[in-house]
């Protein structure tokens, strides 16, 4: 498991997960916190290439020996990729939830969601 970190160059939503904004184009993830929470990852159920996600509300379900958990969408957006070895390695998420463990990436349709979205300090905070 990874060592308990939160990157600066993410946003990050109150539901405890992650984004990083590239040219209009997000990769989502969840935060060490989820995937402590859960425990160890043994299946990744990941939305279609081609659907549409829409901020606060849940895209793909992660489920662990402890409990199967929706996985909610920091911003809005169309999946342009899914992080498809997940299938065979989803303990990825667990070992580099910010690295090999990233789950989507999606186009997103309003870059002002951002705005709604918290740095690492502010997040760290509500912990």
């Amino acid at each position: 498991m990874a060592e308990a970190g939160y990157p600066d160059e993410l946003l990050y939503h109150a539901e405890h997960d992650w984004a990083r904004v590239d040219d209009g184009v997000a990769t989502f993830g969840i935060t060490w916190f989820a995937q402590d929470a859960l425990g160890e990852v043994v299946f990744f159920d990941p939305p279609e290439v081609g659907s549409s996600v829409t901020a606060g509300e849940f895209y793909a379900e992660v489920e662990s020996v402890k409990a199967v958990s929706d996985v909610i969408a920091p911003l809005s957006g169309e999946i342009v990729e899914v992080n498809t070895a997940l299938a065979d390695t989803p303990e990825a998420i667990n070992d580099d939830p910010y690295g090999d463990g990233w789950m989507v990436k999606v186009k997103l349709s309003d870059p002002d969601e951002t705005t709604a979205l918290l740095d690492r300090d502010t997040y760290v905070a509500g912990l």
